[in-house]
């Protein structure tokens, strides 16, 4: 009996990195494809309208900010689940 809760421990100590893993990496994902989206819109509002590329680039830059933050909620939450 001892055998079976020793070799259900080893088997959580293995599964604690994947899952590590899989939560940064899936909280990764959203980030990833929301920052590509808004700077490939902002590239095609500047060459639409030269004159405000100013104005959209700050915006962008502000907008990838508040995108990459949820990036980084995922990398704390890796290490909570722990």
């Amino acid at each position: 009996m001892a055998d079976l809760a020793l070799l259900a421990q080893e088997a959580v100590n293995v599964g604690v990195p994947i899952g590590k893993g899989l939560v940064y990496g899936l909280a990764a994902i959203g980030p990833g494809i929301g920052i590509g989206f808004l700077v490939g819109k902002a590239v095609e509002a500047m060459a639409r309208q030269p004159e405000a590329a100013g104005m959209v680039r700050t915006t962008m830059f502000l907008g990838i900010a508040f995108t990459e933050a949820l990036a980084l909620f995922g990398f704390v939450l890796s290490f909570i689940v722990s």
